[in-house]
């Protein structure tokens, strides 16, 4: 197919900002230094002209440039509430779990993912088999996708069972100390500590020993916050 789409991209190329997003993100494919707005627009317009076919075909084919700002573009084509239908769409962002290698695409890959989660909850099936992949990156995922479920101040009893599927999966990865496992915990965490303090307090104290320092910190960020704030009153 025309990449006419990968064309658009390179017109807003900076080869000065590009040689310092190679360097920040340590992995080595092409960069064109493009900030995200940009990708933003561009991928709106490009939502708006094409139907689910014809952005799913887009999306396989800028995510197979390997260049950084065509991979977010894809993720970005796909980062939408509502498709119908989308089984087509879950299969192309899970295809793409190998591939992620950098925090930054793997995180728009995962926000897309997080989109379709929602759609079917049922996906978290899929899910849960990425906890045990031995790459680093599938494995991360698995938090950063589910991070929808951190979010509601009353779920639903079927929202509280997958809130607690995914508390243990974390469970599981706490001996896992690689630098992105942890963090990837410690953000679960944080975010669910907003909305569910006690199951955050109940999680730390079983299993935040085995946390790294950092990554318990993090995860506890915002009870202690909530601690000083409860007693400066």
């Amino acid at each position: 197919m025309s990449l006419s789409e990968l064309d658009q991209i390179r017109s807003f190329a900076d080869p000065e900002r590009a040689a310092g997003q190679a360097a920040y993100h340590k992995v080595a494919r092409e960069y064109l230094g493009i900030p995200n707005p940009v990708l933003n627009d561009l991928t709106k317009t490009w939502r708006k002209e094409l139907d689910v076919p014809g952005r799913i075909d887009l999306a396989r084919a800028l995510w197979d440039t390997d260049i950084h700002e065509a991979r977010v573009a894809a993720a970005k084509l796909l980062t939408q509430a509502r498709i119908r239908p989308d089984d087509d769409v879950w299969a192309l962002l899970t295809s793409w779990l190998p591939d992620f290698d950098a925090w930054a695409i793997a995180d728009h890959a995962c926000m897309a993912m997080q989109k379709r989660l929602i759609a079917d909850p049922s996906r978290l099936d899929d899910v849960e088999a990425w906890t045990q992949s031995q790459h680093m990156w599938t494995k991360r995922a698995a938090m950063v996708a589910t991070l929808p479920w951190t979010k509601q101040n009353h779920p639903k009893p079927e929202e509280l069972v997958a809130r607690d599927r995914i508390l243990g999966w974390a469970a599981g990865y706490v001996p896992d100390h690689d630098w992105f496992i942890q963090k990837s915990i410690a953000w679960w965490l944080r975010e669910l500590s907003k909305h569910d303090a006690p199951r955050v307090r109940d999680f730390l104290d079983a299993h935040g020993e085995g946390m790294k320092p950092f990554a318990r910190r993090e995860a506890g960020k915002y009870l202690e916050k909530n601690l000083k704030d409860q007693e400066a009153g």
